[in-house]
């Protein structure tokens, strides 16, 4: 897919835009730029909501910073349009520029501008996505040259738990391989600390795809979920770019070209989210030891986690973004 044509996340929930939709994105795109500028009708304002922007995975801001400016029922275009200046395509149904940050290529790879609803990838059109109070929209600029499908990320936590998908605020549950234990605690504190009623169980296998889930416990205990799984596959199956081993002992982190950066042994923690089809996201906080997933369950937190895709904890303790640079 070249980088002239709308990327999945922003157009089509990760199916190839043909021609025909093109067009039909162009003029739902008028329709947006119409209403951009005093919101879509009657409905109220949404509140307590959050827009991020930023560029390479996370790593540095754009532009806003505050509260965003919101008037009557908004989209995810139209918030966007109220808040910067953004340059469109396709009759203004691709977001092509955003405070003169563009897509296109770099170094010869695609980058483009992919958005998010709390840490969850699109699934339609930013001029067909409501917000919803407390909503925190994320958009990021970044090589897709790995995957232009990326479920789920960790940078705008405590979203999806406390505000849910779509205006849906969903159960969660904190599963664990030692309900009780430091780690298990760890987690649940800072879910109810952020006013997410999460329920604690063990590790189950998964059937229950309306469920938010945070898997904690080493890695060979929390993979046995379609999800889980494919973040051995690496980020053009999970959208995670690290891997982890069946076994577990070892976490490689790569970069944004899929390249191994470092690789992390007895100590090392993970926090990353995947999705797995249409189910809720899957969280995993793991480890290559129990050490390791303790390391990862204090890493659990709004500053930790803020703006970032995924986050790896080294052996010394230090924070690791993932695409590792």
């Amino acid at each position: 897919m070249s980088s002239s044509s709308p990327t999945a996340s922003q157009q089509a929930g990760g199916r190839r835009v043909g021609p025909p939709a093109r067009r039909l994105l162009g003029l739902l795109g008028i329709f947006a730029l119409m209403l951009a500028s005093c919101g879509l009708g009657p409905g109220a304002t949404p509140s307590a909501i959050q827009l991020t922007v930023t560029e390479g995975f996370g790593a540095k801001g754009v532009g806003l910073r505050g509260l965003p400016k919101a008037r009557g029922q908004e989209t995810v275009m139209s918030l966007l349009m109220r808040n910067y200046k953004v340059n469109t395509r396709y009759g203004g149904g691709f977001v092509q520029s955003i405070d003169g940050h563009s897509g296109g290529t770099s170094a010869g790879d695609p980058v483009d501008w992919f958005y998010y609803v709390n840490g969850v990838e699109a699934k339609m059109g930013a001029a067909d996505t409501n917000v919803h109070p407390g909503d925190h929209i994320w958009w990021d600029l970044h090589d897709w040259s790995q995957t232009d499908d990326v479920p789920a990320v960790v940078g705008s936590f405590p979203e999806p738990f406390l505000h849910g998908i779509a205006g849906k605020r969903l159960p969660v549950r904190v599963e664990c391989t030692e309900v009780g234990g430091e780690a298990c605690n760890t987690v649940v504190a800072r879910l109810r600390a952020a006013g997410v009623p999460a329920a604690i169980a063990a590790i189950g296998p998964g059937d229950e795809p309306s469920t938010l889930r945070v898997l904690v416990g080493v890695w060979p205990a929390v993979r046995g979920t379609p999800a889980t799984q494919a973040i051995e596959r690496g980020p053009r199956a999970s959208g995670v770019y690290a891997r982890l081993p069946e076994g577990g002992q070892t976490l490689t982190l790569l970069d944004d070209h899929g390249r191994a950066t470092r690789t992390l042994a007895a100590g090392a923690g993970l926090v990353a989210a995947t999705r797995y089809a249409e189910g809720a996201p899957e969280w995993v906080v793991t480890g290559t030891s129990t050490v390791g997933v303790s390391r990862a369950a204090r890493a659990f937190s709004q500053a930790a986690l803020r703006n970032h895709f995924a986050l790896a904890i080294e052996p010394s303790g230090r924070a690791l973004p993932v695409p590792s640079p």
